[in-house]
């Protein structure tokens, strides 16, 4: 990569593009009667007094560093931590999860440590592994590399749904801290990787689990949206969840980041696309009405 094309784009992935796609789909999606599309998670009318909460993701290409640094138990807790966060962030409770494994040759051990890696994380927030597929795709997949994903069902009652309709200027937005990079934007990180050696505590941290932040943020505060901060960044990922004419003004300042976001930094990528692909710290935030004691304050409404 060159010193003057150090962003996702020049990685080959293209943020427009996924948006582009979204919005051409909205129509097909909503033609079923589903609504809510292009939120964290789907939901479902199970009957006159609960929604089913659904969401499914992968690793994406993190998977290929977890290969090379033998992380793949970690890669296993990414997959199973994005889910249940997504689902987190329509106010459900996570209830169970199913996975997929594909590659052009599955080797047993592999599969193994990132299954093994996903319970860890679903015994952790209670949740049930009650299935998944594997997949032997030759010609799909390149030799020796992997896909794992999966999908989270939860459970929620209907007065209950967080979705965002109800934030309003004025409204306080709360972080909570990431472990690093988590699952999103290793396109741009492998490329500035490359051949080399690389620090895999520094750069492949699991994605954590917010299911406690979350219900004790819940118990104490009004909560009015929930944003996981995945691809797009945090202003990217709270104006999914923002009525039309409400923006988020983030103080930039107002936490640590982890070292791993210096690390970017000084392999040549700007603040801006930082911004705009990273979570730089804040894996999950939170629009209440008003903050709760020790809160991590991170940004208001406008």
């Amino acid at each position: 990569m060159t010193e003057d094309a150090r962003t996702y784009a020049a990685a080959g992935v293209s943020l427009a593009t996924a948006d582009s796609i979204v919005e051409r789909l909205r129509a097909a999606v909503e033609s079923t009667g589903a609504s809510g599309f292009g939120h964290f998670a789907g939901l479902y009318p199970l009957d006159e007094r609960r929604y089913l909460a659904a969401s499914t993701d992968g690793v994406g290409s993190k998977l290929m560093l977890s290969r090379r640094a033998n992380r793949l138990r970690w890669a296993g807790m990414d997959l199973a931590a994005h889910c249940i966060d997504d689902v987190l962030c329509t106010g459900a409770d996570p209830l169970f999860f199913l996975d997929y494994v594909a590659a052009a040759h599955v080797e047993l051990e592999q599969v193994a440590e990132l299954v093994e890696g996903a319970a860890e994380v679903c015994r952790e927030a209670g949740v049930l592994l009650i299935g998944g597929e594997t997949a032997e795709l030759p010609g799909v997949y390149r030799d020796e590399e992997l896909d794992f994903a999966g999908t989270c069902v939860g459970i929620v009652d209907r007065d209950a749904v967080i979705d965002g309709s109800r934030c309003a200027p004025g409204d306080t937005i709360v972080g909570f801290p990431s472990n690093g990079i988590h699952t999103n934007g290793f396109s741009l990180v492998r490329a500035l990787v490359g051949d080399d050696d690389f620090d895999a505590d520094l750069l492949l941290a699991p994605h954590r689990l917010y299911l406690e932040e979350v219900k004790a943020l819940r118990a104490q505060a009004d909560v009015k949206a929930l944003a996981h901060v995945t691809g797009g960044g945090l202003l990217g990922n709270l104006s999914r969840v923002l009525p039309d004419g409400v923006h988020a003004h983030v103080d930039w300042e107002a936490w640590e980041r982890p070292p791993v976001f210096a690390w970017l930094a000084d392999h040549g990528v700007e603040e801006e696309e930082a911004r705009r692909v990273f979570n730089l710290g804040v894996g999950l935030c939170a629009v209440v009405a008003e903050p709760p004691p020790g809160a991590l304050v991170i940004g208001e409404l406008a």
